[in-house]
């Protein structure tokens, strides 16, 4: 995969994000975030920090960051000597001693040669023995023994999104969160941006088209229309709201 500075480098810049607003939602210090991107890791305080740095930061980009955590640990995390050693090596001071394969005396060769005829030839005059019958009792009970019950699969983990607006004009928006408002009919100027949000699904009107929607770090535009536009953002993807289902905010 690529480095993991600059998997986080391209992540903000195509959500066109600064590092300060990283700074202020993750709580991470602006030189600390700099230093992931650069993978300067002997700037940071410790391992153990930069992971946790590594995970909040991937997950304010909401990129996957197990994946980047455990790129970090195969690529900066050294085994220790004693682990390093191999599993065959011999104890220090010691040398390893040759086995060597007994030697087997000619006469218990023969003698254990004749034994194995003498057998055969005792084999050869009994009867065939009748096989065992297999008991009736255990083969039904085998039969009918219940399969044990398999505890049932953990319900799906429900996703969450994130949306962040960028008015590229004079837009109004309005949007919420089930019946939460969470931006009540707010007049954005172009550059101006909102915080992000995060929920599982989200209801969202436009008095027009100025505007971009970054939804899960992705840029998304919007369709002109003559009349305000209703989006639903779920993890299924978007879809346009008729105007009786669009939300609406008194400002």
């Amino acid at each position: 995969m690529p480095d993991i500075g600059a998997t986080l480098r391209e992540a903000r810049m195509r959500a066109r994000i600064d590092v300060a607003e990283i700074e202020a939602e993750t709580k991470i210090r602006a030189k600390y975030l700099r230093a992931l991107e650069n993978e300067e890791w002997d700037l940071l305080p410790g391992p153990t920090y930069v992971k946790s740095f590594l995970r909040t930061y991937a997950e304010a980009l909401d990129l996957d960051a197990k994946l980047l955590v455990d790129e970090y640990k195969l690529r900066h995390e050294h085994l220790s000597e004693v682990e390093l050693q191999p599993i065959n090596a011999a104890a220090p001071g010691r040398e390893r001693r040759r086995r060597q394969a007994p030697i087997v005396p000619r006469w218990l060769v023969f003698v254990l040669i004749f034994a194995a005829l003498i057998f055969a030839l005792s084999l050869l005059g009994r009867d065939d023995e009748t096989p065992p019958v297999a008991s009736p009792t255990t083969e039904t009970q085998t039969q009918t023994t219940p399969a044990a019950a398999q505890p049932p699969p953990p319900p799906p983990r429900r996703q969450r999104i994130s949306l962040r607006i960028i008015a590229t004009g004079e837009v109004n928006v309005c949007l919420k969160a089930g019946e939460r408002t969470l931006i009540r009919g707010q007049t954005l100027q172009a550059g101006q941006r909102t915080k992000v949000f995060r929920s599982r699904r989200l209801r969202l009107t436009l008095g027009n088209n100025a505007a971009r929607l970054i939804i899960n770090g992705r840029s998304r535009g919007v369709k002109a229309s003559s009349e305000p536009i209703g989006i639903q953002i779920s993890p299924d993807g978007r879809r346009t709201l008729s105007e009786a289902k669009r939300p609406v905010c008194s400002s």
